[in-house]
């Protein structure tokens, strides 16, 4: 059987913020299985406290969290440490919460359950967008293309969605079914090449859409 790999000193550090010590010890150890360095801490207030210390590597918070929730984190970090990238994990359910984290600056949000591998993945991408600015700027040329092949009504369907809507208020707002909009959404999933809802709303965020889905 393999080792996993071992982080050594000069490798960044990932910063996993959560109240519920079996999910964050979890995440831990899912880190460290990949080779990745991490340190956890139990509420967002205590990774303030050490902030000031830190320049360099990737938070993971999730977005309920009594007292400072991640939004707020979130938004702490981007004011003091804006070349920090952070990640954020979310509930089933709390897309709008996940669409005001992208505004606010994250890298990148996974909503639960979530395969490990996504997990690794957003964190590699993540430090290595820090690493190369190039590469972040190769990938909007990417996704802006992908977005100029989208129909007018599939465009609205996106934007809905990055507006944090359901397909239920996608769907009244436009005019058409809730099944029509899941249609929508599927040949957008395709058209973009996204893996997930999360990967999609992440592409339209780093191409700049966000507004209200346009009335037919």
């Amino acid at each position: 059987m393999t080792e996993p790999a071992k982080p050594t000193m000069a490798d960044p550090t990932i910063y996993v913020i959560d109240d519920d010590d079996a999910v964050r010890q979890s995440l831990e150890f899912l880190l460290s299985t990949a080779g990745i360095k991490a340190r956890g801490f139990d509420s967002a207030k205590a990774f303030i406290d050490a902030l000031p210390q830190i320049n360099s590597g990737c938070v993971v918070t999730d977005v309920r969290m009594p007292d400072i929730t991640g939004i707020e984190l979130l938004k702490h970090v981007r004011q003091h440490k804006p070349a920090l990238p952070v990640i954020v994990i979310t509930g089933h359910g709390d897309i709008a919460l996940a669409v005001e984290a992208m505004k606010i600056g994250a890298v990148d949000f996974l909503e639960k359950p979530f395969d490990d591998d996504v997990l690794i993945a957003s964190v590699k991408s993540a430090l290595s967008e820090v690493a190369d600015n190039g590469k972040r700027n190769a990938e909007l040329g990417g996704i802006n293309e992908k977005l100029a092949a989208l129909s007018n009504r599939e465009r609205q369907v996106l934007e809905g969605l990055v507006a944090g809507h359901p397909n239920k208020t996608i769907a009244f707002d436009l005019g058409i079914s809730p099944r029509t909009v899941e249609i929508y959404r599927a040949n957008l999933m395709t058209k973009m090449s996204a893996n997930s809802l999360s990967d999609l709303v992440r592409m339209a965020m780093l191409a700049g859409i966000l507004g209200e889905p346009r009335k037919p």
